[in-house]
């Protein structure tokens, strides 16, 4: 199901920037109930980002009338929002009056197993590495050509994700995921202000870790000082929290600190 301006249609036009350059950003939204899970937190993300991009935002009002419009019917599935430049000719100037497109649609849910939040998952090292760009870091541009060269690097069943660094070599986050850290019962993530999509569930747990007076520290992370962590785990807004068993040869266990996060997080669903 999908809308694209309001219209229950499946196409846009070709000339679209999003199509033609990539210019816009997303969201990716889980559905349970039928409740669009951290909505409000995912469209105030949405409006930052089309404000670093110098794209009108279409408002809060119209993007829930028509997200629920989709969700009439629906219990578990994902709900997505884009919202591009709109068309513009060709060329990368942008037009002089822009009239953004929004595309809201609704997908599958993932059907991932259980274990992979009991017992955890297994992870590699990706070599496709992200650039380094602070006008673009930390929002959920359209352009992802990273991501997908990295996830296309491997095959095998038994590893659910990729670790990617950036090209100084330090750690920033998973194809699909932020990543955290733990070491002797302190919680640390990779600073995204160079590269990285700073994602909605790794927001809640550093202002939830902040709330109790343990705040997360936002660093510079090796893959030397990854492997010595006591626990890891990645996050996204459609898994929640999956807790990660190995990384290429180094096995951590499941530990309490992502189990308790695990926990908290569920409590707000």
């Amino acid at each position: 199901m999908m809308l694209i301006n309001g219209e229950c249609k499946e196409h846009i036009e070709v000339s679209d920037r999003g199509f033609q350059y990539g210019d816009g950003l997303f969201e990716t939204i889980a559905v349970i109930n039928g409740q669009a899970i951290f909505f409000d937190r995912h469209l105030v993300r949405l409006k930052a980002g089309c404000q670093r991009l110098y794209i009108p935002f279409p408002g809060e009002g119209l993007l829930r009338f028509e997200a629920q419009k989709l969700l009439q019917n629906s219990n578990l599935a994902v709900l997505k929002l884009i919202i591009t430049r709109g068309s513009g000719g060709r060329g990368y100037r942008q037009p002089e009056v822009i009239q953004p497109t929004r595309i809201v649609s609704l997908h599958p849910y993932p059907n991932y197993p259980d274990s992979y939040k009991e017992q955890g998952i297994n992870a590699r090292f990706c070599a496709t590495r992200l650039g380094l760009n602070p006008a673009l870091a930390g929002i959920k541009h359209l352009n992802r050509l990273e991501q997908v060269l990295a996830r296309a690097e491997w095959t095998d069943p038994d590893i659910q994700e990729g670790i990617m660094l950036d090209t100084d070599g330090h750690v920033i986050e998973g194809t699909m995921s932020n990543l955290f850290y733990v070491k002797n019962n302190r919680l640390f993530t990779p600073a995204l202000v160079q590269s990285g999509v700073a994602g909605i569930i790794r927001s809640m747990i550093l202002a939830m870790s902040a709330g109790q007076g343990q705040p997360v520290t936002e660093h510079k992370v090796t893959q030397e000082v990854l492997l010595l962590a006591d626990e890891v785990f990645v996050c996204n807004s459609i898994v929640g929290v999956w807790p990660v068993k190995s990384i290429a040869s180094t096995s951590f266990p499941v530990g309490l600190i992502t189990k308790q996060i695990q926990t908290q997080l569920g409590r707000l669903t």
